[in-house]
């Protein structure tokens, strides 16, 4: 779980422990080739509903349009029937939807990033002390890249 403002007042968290970029995914043939060239009259950005590349976007974006999907198989949808220009999402996501769309592309760079935590309610002190410290372990040992690495989890950074 992501650490934010609203979950820290009931919730203690580890330091993130993985970081998952956000991007665009643009459909083959797209004259978008940079993050750059996406806010421009006209581009319609579609990205899930609810969640915080979304919420990044509706406050950043400037000329482009931003138009939510109710999930990121809707984005796909949406990207594929031509109701939206370029798809914004987790790396994660947009990769293994290129994958299902020949000719698509993840833009390089990135828009912002999601963090993950191991959170646990407030008042657990001896068992966040427990997890801090695994999770630490756990990173420094390697665990985490190697399991990033196993699972083939594209978009992720080390953290």
């Amino acid at each position: 779980m992501g650490p934010s403002p609203g979950r820290d007042s009931v919730l203690n968290f580890t330091a993130p422990f993985l970081v998952i970029e956000h991007g665009y995914l643009v459909p083959a043939g797209s004259p978008i080739s940079t993050i750059d060239a996406v806010d421009r009259p006209g581009t319609r950005i579609g990205a899930p509903q609810g969640g915080s590349v979304n919420a990044f976007l509706v406050r950043t974006i400037k000329k482009a349009t931003v138009i939510a999907s109710p999930s990121v198989p809707a984005g796909e949808d949406m990207l594929k029937s031509g109701k939206v220009d370029v798809f914004a999402a987790n790396k994660a996501n947009l990769f293994e939807l290129s994958d299902t769309l020949p000719g698509s592309r993840v833009l390089d760079g990135r828009i912002g990033v999601d963090e993950v935590a191991i959170a646990l309610p407030k008042g657990r002190e001896t068992g966040m002390a427990y997890v801090r410290k695994y999770i630490e372990d756990a990173k420094s040992e390697g665990l985490i890249k190697a399991a990033v690495q196993r699972a083939g989890l594209r978009g992720a950074v080390d953290k």
